[in-house]
């Protein structure tokens, strides 16, 4: 989308307002079916951060994601997201879901060019 959905940005800030992580959401990105749930950007980060910083490899890149607004004072507005920030999301692949057990994604909303509410999964026959 050139210009990001307002129902979408709309979406993503109640997320943010509400500090909520049970928003189902599916999108289209660049010809990629993601699903999965919505999470606050700083719930994302501190996740992301938690699994990085419990790998010998990866430990040191933790600090990346550690919100770097904690400790601020709440502005009067919070800022109109840019990204959705997914936690056990999944991209939809012929008859999988990669991961199976669900994985963190964050993606531009302007790159968005289709969704709908809910979360896919498939079923056994």
């Amino acid at each position: 989308m050139s210009k990001p959905d307002d129902l979408l940005v709309a979406i993503a800030t109640a997320v943010e307002a509400q500090q909520t992580n049970q928003m189902s959401l599916t999108v289209l990105v660049d010809g990629a079916v993601i699903t999965g749930r919505l999470a606050p950007e700083s719930a994302w980060r501190r996740r992301v951060a938690e699994v990085l910083a419990d790998s010998d490899r990866l430990g040191t890149f933790a600090s990346l994601f550690m919100d770097a607004d904690d400790g601020d004072p709440a502005p009067s507005a919070p800022p109109t997201p840019s990204y959705l920030h997914f936690h056990v999301a999944r991209i939809l692949q012929g008859t999988v879901g990669i991961p199976e057990t669900g994985g963190m994604y964050r993606i531009a909303i302007k790159d968005v060019s289709a969704w709908t509410m809910g979360d896919f999964s498939y079923s056994e026959p």
